[in-house]
């Protein structure tokens, strides 16, 4: 017969004693089940102690998490999280640098657990570690090793949401940019100075506006050009959460020198095809394989790059806008040079020189030859077709002219016109990259929940619509034995007990509700029926 499932067979440790095997009943009070562990090694003071893994993150167990305990876990008896954490609180600020070390790392290690952090915050811990960060002595013992466990402690306490990153002052993030910016710095506190900015920048639009004052375009791309690749994956995560808030007047703005921009014109067009060059030579073509991180960091960039050119695609040409004739005729200059241009031709008229013009613009392959700007008048790819053409009538001008000549000269059969390929081939590539379309939406996010099915594998859906979500979320709860708490089980809920309420008014009323429901009529003899319009 197997075991009830509400008994798990665990094994609890306790240093310098002999482990107990204990059957839990998850029916019974956590603190019940504390005070049976600490009679057992006649340990006074239960309260002082709580549950918690042995192995990995070693998260405490409380009594919303038990449930995930597994036959055969292996528990530890530990001090409570508020007690570990005043312990620590003291213990982080100790004259004895040994001592401060110790208990930084310490606190690295549990500020990864929601239950202690919380009780840790809530002692003003935060505030304490910025304080420790902005003093900056570096004369301390020790200084760089405690100082990466601090900003990792720091970076895993406000990674759970507790406070807001608006607290940061600005005297803390000028000390996180400057390890940034420095030449020399510690790898480990480089890494973790690189992840803290990217979480403030992700989590504040005010915060970014300062961060990026401190830092800049060449600051952050010198970081991609070293050879541990765990520094390279957090300086693009940066840039890509750079990207992200980058306004869109800065966009476009020229500068000489794209590595002297600061980082709010992280999306320049200047600093990208720098940003591009250094990632091609020193991370897609360096001699180590590509991690996975790396790998999805890369992505993002790519889709975020992309998506800059969604204005260009979905604009239509204005056939009234000089600026953008000027394109055209610019096309048509090169192509042809001036050997064609109807100006050089003795007494070349009005209708003479809209024949010539009619006549290029069919050999430069465009549907309209008498108005080619509607040929840019279909988006997508709308104008950014025209800035393709324009790019290799400049940068390849040789190409461009043979490619038009070539196909001018060709039979009808043959004929593979210059336009018309470059509009199809812009709005393929278009289709093909998913210009636009990959942007990242909070309904979607709304809608989407993974199941764990093992430590390391997880299965992600995104659901169809908030009903459907509403269910598997439900359905996924009460199959695990857990309370159902979605949006549509809270609205069933609010329904029942608006009725209930109305009920008992009615009873208070003194109206006779009747215990049973009335009768359900009788079919009608026919169903047919007729209604005649007056």
């Amino acid at each position: 017969m197997p075991p009830p499932s509400d008994i798990v067979k665990v094994a609890i440790e306790w240093p310098g004693a002999n482990a107990q095997l204990l059957e839990i009943d998850q029916k019974r009070p956590l603190a019940s089940i504390i005070k049976e562990v600490c009679d057992g090694w006649s340990l006074p003071n239960p309260e002082y102690y709580t549950l918690r893994y042995a192995d990995g993150p070693q998260l405490y167990i409380t009594e919303q998490t038990r449930s995930d305990i597994k036959n055969g876990t292996i528990l530890q008896l530990a001090i409570s999280p508020s007690r570990a954490a005043r312990q620590l609180m003291e213990r982080t600020q100790s004259s004895n640098m040994e001592a401060r070390l110790d208990a930084m790392k310490e606190l690295a290690k549990l500020s990864a657990d929601v239950t202690f952090a919380t009780e840790f915050i809530n002692m003003d811990g935060i505030v304490v570690l910025t304080r420790l960060v902005e003093s900056g002595t570096k004369l301390l013992s020790h200084y760089s090793e405690m100082l990466a466990f601090t900003l990792t402690a720091f970076l895993e306490l406000m990674d759970h949401g507790i406070v807001s990153w608006d607290m940061v002052s600005i005297t803390f993030i000028k000390q996180i940019a400057g390890y940034v910016s420095q030449p020399m710095v510690d790898v480990s506190i480089l890494q973790r100075s690189l992840a803290i900015l990217e979480s403030m920048v992700l989590n504040s639009q005010s915060l970014y506006q300062k961060i990026a004052e401190e830092i800049t375009v060449g600051q952050l791309i010198s970081h991609l050009q070293v050879s541990n690749q765990e520094i390279q994956t957090y300086a693009i995560a940066l840039i890509n959460a750079l990207f992200l808030k980058a306004p869109e007047d800065k966009r476009q703005d020229k500068h000489l020198n794209p590595l002297d921009l600061p980082a709010t014109d992280m999306a320049n067009a200047f600093a990208q095809k720098h940003l591009r060059s250094i990632i091609l030579n020193h991370v897609i073509r360096g001699n180590r394989p590509i991690k996975t991180e790396m790998a999805h960091q890369l992505y993002v960039l790519q889709v975020l790059t992309f998506n800059l050119l969604e204005e260009r695609m979905m604009t239509k040409m204005d056939p009234n806008d000089q600026a953008q004739r000027d394109i055209i005729f610019e096309l048509r200059r090169i192509a042809f040079d001036a050997e064609s241009d109807p100006s050089n031709v003795p007494g070349s008229g009005t209708e003479k020189r809209k024949a010539m013009y009619t006549k290029d613009y069919k050999m430069l392959g465009f549907t309209n030859h008498i108005n080619p700007a509607m040929d840019f008048t279909q988006t997508p790819p709308g104008m950014l077709a025209l800035d393709n053409m324009l790019y290799l009538a400049k940068v390849h001008q040789d190409t461009y002219i043979r490619i038009v000549l070539e196909n001018s000269s060709r039979e009808d059969k043959h004929e593979c016109p210059f336009g018309r390929s470059a509009i199809e081939l812009t709005k393929m590539l278009c289709e093909i990259l998913q210009v636009g379309e990959l942007r990242v939406i909070m309904e979607v996010l709304e809608l989407a929940f993974s199941i764990l099915y093992d430590p390391d594998e997880t299965l992600n859906f995104i659901a169809p619509n908030k009903y459907e979500y509403c269910i598997w979320i439900d359905g996924l709860s009460a199959l695990l034995g857990k309370d159902m708490s979605s949006e549509l089980t809270k609205s069933d809920l609010d329904t029942l007990l608006s009725m209930e309420m109305k009920l008992r008014l009615l009873d208070l009323e003194n109206i006779q509700i009747p215990e049973a429901p009335p009768p359900v009529p009788k079919e009608p003899s026919s169903y047919d029926f007729v209604y005649h319009y007056g």
